[in-house]
């Protein structure tokens, strides 16, 4: 198992190595510093002199991989790539463009993106489950046919029109939670409530349609056959035998939302006032804010290969051949 673990690490260095050289060429190639200092300084004309001033109080008038002018190791480490791009590896993200330090930004507004995020993921995990599970258990039926209408319905309707006629029926309409803000302590519940709730409703009807699906291919196969030969009821087969061996795909799905458990949402996020760091990206985004934007792809790839690694790991539990494999 420690062997499959170390193996699984070891596969994930290239890609994070990678997807930084990408990131790298994106934003300092591509996009030159010159390029982002024009856009910051927000002229029509901007002189050379204030180009040179806005990279050198923010460290962008440094060589991109070589520095000639250093000698010995200095001539990469005096780099924008060394101290820009690599000392992301160490979670040193650096200063924004405002001056305000990143990574204090990014553990300050973890925690509301993680208070949104971890609720809907649980309450929803569970709810689509159980209403897929449901639904094929009843399958053939009135039930499992409306439950599929109401599902492509969900699909169909934009995630706006949830937030905002939530917004406006549960907030304006009855004043039962604030429309947007954000409080810590006890007082965080009442403006996390309706966030929670209308993230749960918009996923449900994509999700609990893909799990039926899954279910509904694991109910044609032939030991569940077997198990009907010998008598099991039918909810035994399906809530422990179908259930258990629907797991794989299910965790694969999963893994795709585990960035966005730290990542917060940039929809929800902006609209409803939370100071996470979805409303943080989008922020970054739209003030040009380069450092911000450079070090949230890079923390999002992170989180993601992560997910990957301990989907790997949780394969092994849920099915050992994988292991031996």
């Amino acid at each position: 198992m420690l062997r499959y673990i170390i193996r699984r690490l070891l596969y994930a260095i290239p890609i994070l190595v990678g997807v930084n050289l990408i990131t790298f060429t994106l934003f300092f190639v591509i996009n030159t510093p010159d390029d982002m200092a024009r856009m910051n300084l927000g002229v029509k004309y901007v002189t050379p002199a204030a180009i040179e001033k806005w990279k050198q109080e923010r460290g962008y008038d440094k060589p991109l991989l070589v520095n000639y002018d250093e000698n010995g190791l200095s001539k990469f480490t005096s780099t924008i790539f060394f101290e820009k791009s690599l000392a992301m590896f160490v979670f040193d993200f650096g200063r924004a463009d405002d001056g305000r330090d990143i990574a204090y930004e990014i553990k300050t507004r973890m925690v509301p993106s993680l208070a949104i995020a971890l609720p809907v993921f649980i309450l929803g995990l569970l709810a689509y489950i159980t209403f897929a599970l449901l639904m094929v258990f009843f399958r053939a039926t009135y039930i499992d046919l409306w439950g599929v209408v109401i599902c492509v319905a969900l699909m169909s309707i934009s995630s706006l029109f949830y937030i905002i006629g939530g917004q406006f029926l549960i907030g304006k309409l009855w004043h039962l939670v604030p429309i947007s803000g954000y409080a810590g302590g006890v007082d965080m519940g009442k403006f996390l409530l309706l966030p929670v709730i209308i993230g749960v409703i918009s996923s449900a009807g994509a999700n609990t349609r893909w799990y039926r699906t899954i279910f509904l291919e694991e109910m044609g196969k032939e030991y569940v056959r077997t198990a009907r030969a010998k008598g099991l009821p039918e909810s035994l087969i399906l809530f422990k035998h179908v259930l258990k061996n629907a797991m794989i795909p299910i965790l694969t799905g999963v893994v795709v939302i585990i960035p966005l458990l730290f990542l917060g949402s940039l929809i929800s996020e902006s609209f409803f006032g939370i100071p996470g760091l979805g409303s943080y990206t989008i922020e970054a985004i739209n003030s040009q804010d380069f450092a911000i934007v450079r070090a949230m792809v890079f923390l999002g790839s992170m989180l993601y290969i992560v997910g990957l690694v301990l989907t790997d790991i949780s394969y092994t539990l849920v099915d050992p051949r994988i292991r031996l494999e």
